[in-house]
Formats: C-alpha cells, sequence, structure tokens
C-alpha cells in the first residue's frame, strides 16, 4: 500500500503544534489539575510534651473587709471614700452615739455615789471591830454581859455584810460603765487592715442597722484570679502549678502566677472547674477588681509518646486523624489523641508509632488517590 506523500505545508504545521501539544500535555500534568499536590511530610516522632490548659477569670481581692455598726442607729460622720487608702486602726466614721454621753455620765455619777458609800461601810465596820473587840475584852474581865458582847459581834457581822455589798455595788457600776464605754467605742468605724476603700454603701445621716456594711476596704497586695477551665481538658489541674495570666488591659503583658487552690466544687451548669490563681508580684497599678483576665496553666509533663504537628490533623468521613504515606501510597489513619501543648503539638494513643510519615501541610484537600508532591515548604502553609 502506497501512502499519499505530506506536502511541505503539513509538515510544517505539524512541526509546530507537536511541540505546542507536548508543552500543553506537560503543563497540564504539572500545573494544571492533573498536576501533583504540593505536600509538606513530617515524622512522627517520641516525645514528652509539657500539656497547657487555659481558662478565663476575673480578678478579685482574696479578702474584702466590711466595715459596719454592730448596733442599730443613725451614721454620724463617714470620711472614708471610695479610692482612699486607709492604715490599720484608722477611724474611718462615727454612728450617732444619742443619749451615750448621758448614760455615761450618769453612771460615773452612780459610781461616786457608791464609792462613797462603800467608804461609809468601810468606816462602820472599822468601828464596829473596834467595838467588838473592847466588849470581848471587858466580857474576858466580867465586866460587861455577854447578851452585850454577843450584840456587837453581831453590829461587826451586819458591817462586814453591809461592806461587802457595798463594794459589789461600786464593782458593778464599774463594770457598767466599762460596758458603755466599749459601746462607745464600737461606735467608731475603724479600718481593721492597710488597704484601698472600694465600696461606700451609706453617707451621713443614714440609718444603718447592725451588720450592714457601710465601707469595703480590701487588700491590694493581695489579688488573685477566679478563673474557669472547661472540665474535659482539666486532668491534672491541681495547686502549686506555674501559670501565666494576661489581663484584658494588658494584652502585650503576661503575668506570671500560680494556681493557689481548685475549689472543691464545680459548675454543674457551666460544666467547668473553679480555681483560684494568684500572681507572683504585687500589681502596680492595681488592676480593677473584677478586670477580665486570660489564663494558662502548665501541668506536669507527660510521657514520651508518639507525637505529631496539630496542623496535620484531618476530619474525613466524620473520622479524626491524618494522612499517612507508606512508601509511595497514601492512606488516611484514624488516631486517637491525647494531650497537646502550647507549641501545637498534640500526643497519639492509638493510630500511628514513631517513624510514620504524615502530611501535614498540602495545596488543596487529599483524597485517597491523590498525586503529591513533597517539598519542603508551601508558599501558604495552611491546612
Amino acid at each position: 500500500m502506497t501512502l499519499p506523500r505530506l506536502s511541505g505545508r503539513l509538515l510544517a504545521l505539524i512541526a509546530v503544534i507537536a511541540p505546542m501539544l507536548a508543552l500543553f500535555v506537560y503543563a497540564a500534568l504539572r500545573s494544571g489539575p492533573l498536576a501533583p499536590i504540593a505536600v509538606t511530610v513530617a515524622t512522627v516522632e517520641s516525645q514528652a510534651i509539657t500539656p497547657a490548659l487555659s481558662g478565663i477569670g476575673t480578678v478579685q481581692a482574696r479578702y474584702t473587709y466590711k466595715i459596719g455598726p454592730t448596733y442599730a442607729g443613725r451614721l454620724l460622720t463617714l470620711e472614708a471614700h471610695v479610692g482612699d487608702r486607709v492604715v490599720a486602726g484608722q477611724v474611718l466614721g462615727e454612728m450617732d452615739p444619742v443619749d451615750l454621753h448621758a448614760r455615761i455620765g450618769a453612771q460615773q455619777a452612780a459610781i461616786r455615789s457608791a464609792e462613797a458609800a462603800l467608804r461609809q461601810a468601810e468606816a462602820r465596820r472599822a468601828f464596829a471591830q473596834t467595838q467588838a473587840r473592847r466588849y470581848e475584852q471587858l466580857f474576858a474581865v466580867r465586866g460587861t454581859s455577854e447578851e452585850s458582847a454577843a450584840i456587837k459581834r453581831q453590829e461587826l457581822a451586819l458591817a462586814d455584810a453591809a461592806h461587802v455589798a457595798a463594794r459589789e455595788d461600786a464593782n458593778r457600776f464599774h463594770a457598767e460603765l466599762d460596758a458603755l464605754r466599749a459601746l462607745r467605742s464600737s461606735l467608731l468605724l475603724v479600718a481593721p487592715v492597710t488597704g484601698l476603700v472600694t465600696a461606700r454603701h451609706a453617707d451621713p445621716g443614714t440609718t444603718v442597722v447592725a451588720g450592714q456594711a457601710v465601707v469595703e476596704i480590701i487588700d491590694p497586695a493581695r489579688l488573685w484570679v477566679d478563673a474557669r477551665f472547661d472540665q474535659i481538658s482539666a486532668e491534672g489541674l491541681a495547686g502549686g502549678l506555674p501559670a501565666h495570666i494576661v489581663l484584658r488591659s494588658r494584652p502585650d503583658q503576661s503575668l506570671p502566677g500560680h494556681v493557689q487552690r481548685v475549689e472543691p466544687q464545680a459548675d454543674v451548669v457551666t460544666e467547668e472547674m473553679l480555681a483560684k490563681l494568684a500572681f507572683e508580684a504585687p500589681l502596680s497599678p492595681m488592676p480593677p477588681i473584677g478586670e477580665l483576665a486570660e489564663v494558662t496553666v502548665q501541668l506536669p509533663e507527660l510521657p514520651a509518646a508518639p507525637a505529631i504537628p496539630n496542623a496535620a490533623l484531618r476530619t474525613v468521613n466524620g473520622q479524626r486523624g491524618v494522612w499517612r504515606l507508606a512508601g509511595e501510597d497514601l492512606a488516611f489513619a484514624p488516631i486517637t489523641l491525647g494531650r497537646g501543648d502550647l507549641d501545637g503539638r498534640v500526643q497519639v494513643r492509638s493510630g500511628l508509632a514513631a517513624g510514620d510519615r504524615i502530611i501535614v501541610y498540602s495545596d488543596t484537600a487529599l483524597t485517597a488517590g491523590s498525586r503529591i508532591r513533597i517539598v519542603e515548604r508551601l508558599h501558604e502553609e495552611t491546612p
């Protein structure tokens, strides 16, 4: 069979089209939809990690002193204002004593009267003692009758009893005066500690009841954070663990602290653990009470186990796992995760072993049949 001869024009056209077709196929296989997906790969390593626990809380005063009267009455004066710094023993205000001054004066007069009566009783007793001794001596020499001596002994006993009664009355009046003076002192509102006034609940002229707080004082050097943590990830939370505290007003400053204690009762509504975190050093200036704070607690180090970057985690068909390389084959491996740390590493309880190679980042989503091309770094390493 004789093949037709190709014209020079057709040969020239084929010579032009063939390289272009080859270039198109090459470009489609290298950069088009059929091109391999660029990926970065990591090797699973067995290593110990230090997990961290994040939570949120509010700044609170460790101790709040609520100062008020022990008796109902009217507030006479109050010199303490919110923001004032006070010292221990400083008088902040006073309750109206009403008739207390008059009662103290009357009690003092009663004491003077009782002391005069006591002196009279002492004089009568001394006279009765003298008379009783003299009549005893006279009776001994038969200078008086036994009846007269008995009468003098009776008068001495009555004088002794009157003296005891007068002395007890004087003691009672003194005790009542001390009680009135103590009541007078209790009408003074005195700062129990050196601190900062944070609240003022009444003004002069207001009638307050016993136990009602008139002012509140805190110690600005003893603040802590009332923090909350999700119960699911709160395993290992305990007192004494180091922590970092970031106040909402100081987002660029991490303040060192530690877990003061973990509350024995959790919040059953929000399913959170409650803990108190103390600052390592007093804060200056003092943050407002109630300010929000983000806290990070460093948990104890975990034993060595297979660990992977959490960026490698994917969800396929509702299962959590990673894409694993076995030679040239790509397969999805479901895994069971353990705890993670702040460096982005998470331990694997099952599904992977040390030495396995996994996909960390990829240009596009992967499937079991995807063709891949391993690179050191993607342009934008995002999952």
